[in-house]
């Protein structure tokens, strides 16, 4: 099982932060929020990933292709870089990561499209780079097996500016991405499970988008059915929220850790 994250987006609500650094290396603690989104996942047994990078997403290469050395204590010899010692000290092995450049300004539609190639299985899980959560993956799993249909989507109670899901019993009706008024207890969190068939949906194309036409189109044909997440969910959407992810991570209160 594979999770794709998605990580290029401009995230123009937090800019007093994302103006120096793509929004999922915007930390919680002395950790980018992806760290702990990976974390959800890797804790469940998930530990492949593919990162949809876009917008300074260099900086998220560079984070990872110095994991070791910036997370591990290291002897060194000057002048022998052979003689270079890494001391694993982390608890991350095994992670598999994909870090593949999908454009700076492509909507997620054709970032998923072009991370295609990089998807083994017929089963994939789908996630956004800056929200967190304590959702039960292996129960998602279970419930869109459990269903047959090509997409699930977790639902979520708050009531916000995130896509609308209005559903009957737990198969989504229409999927309404960020209206002007709310009718219903569910929102869209994220965290979602697809069969290969939704690349048929997208296009590498810069402005094919996921939300607005693909899963709208998806939920109309009776394919994309919602997991009712009654648990913690809470997204970095803005300063505000990131503060109070903070605030709950040091307090030793952070719900999603869950490793």
């Amino acid at each position: 099982m594979q999770a794709v994250i998605l990580c290029g987006g401009l995230g123009t609500r937090l800019r007093e932060e994302t103006e120096f650094r793509p929004k999922p290396m915007v930390n919680i603690g002395s950790k980018p929020i992806l760290w702990h989104i990976m974390k959800i996942y890797a804790t469940q047994g998930i530990t492949e990933f593919v990162l949809c990078l876009g917008y300074k997403g260099e900086m998220i290469k560079n984070y990872f292709c110095h994991y070791e050395l910036m997370n591990n204590d290291v002897t060194l010899e000057l002048g022998r870089p052979d003689q270079l010692c890494i001391h694993q000290k982390h608890s991350e092995a095994g992670w598999k990561i994909t870090l593949a450049d999908t454009g700076p300004k492509t909507l997620k539609g054709g970032r998923l499209k072009r991370i295609e190639k990089y998807i083994d299985g017929d089963t994939f899980m789908v996630t956004y780079g800056d929200g967190v959560a304590d959702v039960d993956l292996k129960a998602l799993l279970a419930f869109h097996k459990s269903h047959g249909k090509m997409a699930t989507v977790t639902g979520i109670s708050p009531k916000s500016q995130f896509g609308i899901l209005n559903t009957d019993d737990a198969q989504v009706k229409s999927f309404m991405e960020k209206p002007d008024q709310v009718s219903t207890d569910l929102v869209s969190g994220g965290f979602f499970v697809f069969d290969r068939r939704l690349f048929s949906y997208l296009s590498e194309d810069e402005d094919c988008d996921f939300e607005y036409g693909p899963l709208e189109q998806i939920a109309r044909e009776g394919e994309l059915m919602v997991y009712r997440h009654d648990g913690y969910w809470s997204c970095m959407d803005t300063l505000r929220d990131t503060e109070h992810l903070n605030d709950l991570w040091n307090r030793g209160a952070a719900p999603w850790k869950i490793w």
